[in-house]
């Protein structure tokens, strides 16, 4: 379980509150998209929970996270590291090795996985994320969607009970995004594991997770199932949130007393529901 209580955040030197008040719990088993206009705080708030603020970015911190039960404050981050992974938006500087094989091995290694366990764990996790063919690679030598996806393979094969990452489709096609969001479901439906993740592809965002939380200027405006979020599709827009337009036109036609009111997440969807009204 993740609980924040009351978190405010000012970057070192800086004069601006980035995180302002945020009360959060995500449940073991959770799957929270975050989403919301640049600068909202959203990479802050991942920082936070895996430890690195304040453990390694400095400044005015007031309130508190919990890890199953640990807060982070007083946690190492070499402790919280094996609860919680991470998926960082800047690949390249996730990189500690040369080649594909070595970044998944390393991570491995330096959390004691048993020696007979290694090669099953890195078999599995290339092949979950669909890069098998990529084991000898160079990393120089991958497109960015492909490093992208040894970092997600990298974190999975160490089988954290969080997973938090942070823009992991903004490199890949629509085809490999759609791959990647249907194995964060099989690893939070089939295996338990906790996912949040920062997104800016709503539409596809809203198809997979549970529940989701909406930061604008450091506050957390609205946190709830994904239909009832985009409820407010209106106000969502007014702070930067480009709402797909499914749900706009749900919104709109329920404002206009047609349809039965059910928010909109994709186009078949839609498609019944303009039938239903003619």
């Amino acid at each position: 379980m993740i609980r924040v209580n009351g978190l405010h955040f000012t970057y070192e030197a800086g004069t601006k509150k980035v995180l302002d008040g945020i009360d959060l719990e995500i449940p073991q088993g959770g799957f929270l998209g975050i989403i919301g206009p640049s600068g909202a705080g959203k990479t802050t708030l991942l920082h936070a929970v895996n430890g690195i603020i304040p453990h390694h970015f400095k400044g005015d911190y007031y309130g508190s996270v919990l890890v199953d039960g640990k807060d982070t404050f007083d946690t190492s981050l070499t402790d919280l590291s094996k609860t919680v992974g991470t998926v960082f938006q800047d690949i390249d500087s996730q990189m500690v090795a040369s080649i594909v094989e070595d970044e998944i091995l390393y991570g491995l290694e330096n959390f004691g996985v048993p020696r007979e366990e290694i090669e099953g764990r890195i078999a599995e996790a290339l092949e979950m994320v669909g890069i098998t063919g990529l084991r000898y690679r160079d990393i120089n030598s991958l497109s960015g969607g492909q490093k992208q996806k040894v970092a997600i393979a990298a974190i999975i094969a160490l089988r954290p009970d969080i997973l938090l990452l942070d823009e992991p489709t903004g490199e890949l096609d629509p085809g490999s995004s759609r791959q990647i969001f249907s194995l964060l479901r099989e690893l939070n439906e089939t295996y338990g594991m906790t996912i949040v993740v920062v997104e800016q592809k709503i539409m596809l965002l809203c198809e997979f997770v549970k529940e989701l939380g909406v930061l604008s200027k450091g506050k957390l405006v609205y946190h709830g199932p994904v239909r009832d979020v985009l409820k407010h599709s209106r106000d969502l827009e007014d702070i930067g949130v480009q709402c797909p337009r499914v749900v706009s036109l749900s919104n709109a036609m329920k404002e206009a007393g047609y349809g039965d009111g059910r928010i909109c997440l994709n186009l078949k969807e839609a498609e019944e529901m303009v039938r239903r009204s003619m």
